[in-house]
């Protein structure tokens, strides 16, 4: 096997030419094999095959740079930069990141997880070189659903500045997670089917780079001028007529092509888009049938394509998806809003049943933010469903469009809490922390699937800012029996004892009905309380425990600094300092890849942890 030779680094420059075809052949082979046992990113990673190999070919690791956006698409790069053997540990704890990482090799330039970033890094590694006198080029891939982000525009903007060399990649599969929407992606379809033009251009660079002496130098010239060719065929062109030259578009599947267009890219003077056209899943019948169901998978049958993991129990997706519905059959004020991501975010379900309530903004979290706030402001009542970890990107539009305005946006904050195989980029840690700062908001967390449908019918109803915040997986079927109406910072006392409080917020809850049990068979009378609210803080609940408790025990999945244990410890040391507080959290740190349970268990977030942290809490 061909393979087999590829041990380190830039070993595949001794591989021939001619064998390259089997070699991607070859890869793609192990990529399905390896990824029906471990999971993965698959689609994308199968359609960026050839486009890694002729990257690698043009290329010298570590000395030139490659930033990937996202990382989605690197597993490639990482078998061809000696880490193939390592892919039986794929995402799991300890083992190889499902995207590129630093401390894994000196090759991985960038830690990537989130998109529309690679030109931004790119751009600085290229001004970091030149101001250094280095020589090394610097390539940055980025996927066309990433161009919907804003971040790549500024990019843009600010590399056409250049004078030196900065390769721009685009891989165009016609994908980000789901179909791709907007302007962007109606204008690269249009470059897909400009077919006659790029013949065209090749055929006369060739003619024009015979003529003697100063073949080269005219079509670089021409490459520069505004009213070039280009404009007799394709129309304002984006990139050049923001000063970046553009090459292409290009079959991302022909390795010599592209190798050819690589190495003509290295010696433009200046910034640089070479547009790739690949197919997302190309090479597995599967995949390239369904790339949203094989963006992110589990374990599969590689025969037919279908799941090897059992049939689970409802999520909390699933339960704000049914939900969602419900409520616009009901109240045609509601709308929907994703981020690229219906079908991850359940409103794949309220799109249909709702085609004119439902918006897909692309991967454009500030917009879609301000976008509700516009909504909001004309009458209607917004719900924005995206990942705790990607709405982040967009906390000023939440601060000063949203809650300043005291508008009534709903935020269903998915994936909030530990995530698992993805890692440090996609767990939601820090979204009590930036939510809970900010005036005019409600911010909630249920305990298990009835309590998400009641706190978004709340949310609905209400007034102002809202944000539910709900993990990742199966929702929680326990503590049906409690099912006390949702009121306005009030939390809900599960089991009223004395001396040690307990209280739990969202998903801690199913951890800490068994921190319960165990200390009252440890002797203890503990009291049991369902948080439910963040912001308001329920300081009667609070004030009335104080008069027999001596300890409170906050629990939450979220990192210590700004979380609910702080606000809670902030409140008792004013009100109530006879009393002490032991916040429960995930203390200062990134957490990374792993099964949920696992990572619980090692940042003491497990009930034998919080079990052990109160006795030993106790006795201090």
């Amino acid at each position: 096997m061909i393979l087999e030779k590829i041990k380190k680094p830039n070993d595949i420059h001794k591989i021939p030419l001619a064998d390259f075809e089997q070699l991607a052949d070859e890869i793609r082979s192990f990529l399905i094999e390896s990824v029906s046992k471990t999971g993965g990113h698959l689609a994308s990673n199968l359609g960026a095959v050839e486009l890694t190999l002729a990257l690698h070919n043009v290329m010298d690791f570590p000395e030139d740079k490659l930033i990937w956006d996202v990382g989605h698409q690197a597993y490639t790069h990482k078998i061809l930069t000696g880490r193939k053997n390592e892919f039986v540990s794929l995402r799991k704890e300890g083992g190889l990141s499902g995207f590129p990482k630093r401390k894994e090799s000196d090759c991985d330039a960038f830690d990537a997880g989130h998109s529309s970033n690679s030109i931004s890094a790119g751009l600085g590694y290229v001004r970091a070189r030149d101001l250094l006198g280095q020589k090394h080029h610097v390539v940055s891939v980025i996927g066309d659903g990433a161009l919907t982000g804003g971040m790549a525009y500024e990019a843009l903007n600010n590399a056409a500045e250049l004078e030196t060399n900065f390769i721009i990649v685009i891989n165009d599969n016609d994908m980000s997670i789901s179909k791709n929407v907007g302007g962007m992606s109606n204008y690269l379809s249009a470059l897909r089917t400009a077919e006659v033009y790029t013949g065209m251009k090749i055929g006369v660079t060739k003619a024009v780079k015979k003529i003697p002496r100063i073949g080269t130098a005219m079509v670089d010239t021409v490459r520069r001028t505004k009213s070039s060719i280009k404009q007799l065929f394709i129309p304002g062109m984006l990139f050049e007529n923001m000063g970046l030259t553009y090459l292409g578009p290009v079959d991302g599947h022909n390795m010599r092509q592209m190798m050819k267009l690589f190495n003509e890219a290295k010696r433009v003077k200046g910034p640089v888009v070479v547009h790739v056209l690949t197919e997302k899943g190309h090479g597995y019948e599967p995949a390239r049938k369904h790339p949203d169901r094989f963006h992110g998978t589990g374990p599969f049958e590689i025969a037919t394509g279908e799941s090897l993991e059992k049939k689970k129990a409802p999520s909390y997706t699933d339960v704000l998806s049914k939900t969602m519905v419900e409520l616009g059959k009901t109240n045609k004020k509601i709308t929907a809003i994703t981020a690229a991501m219906p079908e991850g975010t359940g409103l794949k379900s309220f799109g249909k049943a709702y085609p004119d309530r439902f918006f897909d903004v692309g991967i454009a979290e500030e917009h879609a933010v301000t976008f509700a706030a516009g909504l909001a402001l004309g009458g209607v009542i917004p719900v924005v469903a995206i990942y705790s970890s990607f709405l982040q990107r967009a906390v000023d539009q939440i601060l000063h469009d949203v809650c300043m305005q005291k508008l009534h946006v709903v935020l269903a904050v998915d994936r909030a809490g530990l995530v698992g195989a993805d890692g440090e980029t996609h767990q939601g840690n820090f979204d009590i922390s930036y939510l809970s700062m900010m005036p005019n908001l409600t911010l909630m967390a249920p305990k298990n699937d009835w309590e998400l449908g009641e706190m978004l019918r709340f949310a609905v109803r209400g007034d102002g800012p809202f944000a539910i915040r709900y993990p990742r997986g199966t929702a929680y079927q326990g503590l049906q029996e409690f099912k006390s109406p949702i009121e306005q910072g009030k939390s809900e006392v599960l089991y009223r004892g004395t001396g040690v409080a307990i209280l739990a917020l969202g998903s801690m809850n199913e951890i800490c009905e068994k921190v319960y049990r165990q200390l009252l068979d440890l002797g203890y009378d503990p009291t049991f309380v369902n948080a439910r609210f963040v912001k308001p803080l329920d300081t009667d609940m609070l004030d009335e425990l104080a008069q027999d408790h001596e300890l409170f025990v906050t629990v939450e999945e979220n990192v210590k600094s700004g979380g609910f244990g702080e606000h809670v410890c902030a409140y008792m040391e004013a009100c109530h300092p006879e009393c002490r507080v032991l916040p429960i959290a995930i203390w200062d740190r990134f957490v990374d890849h792993g099964a949920v349970d696992s990572l619980r268990a090692k940042i003491g977030l497990s009930a034998p942890a919080i079990v052990q942290a109160i006795q030993e809490y106790k006795k201090a």
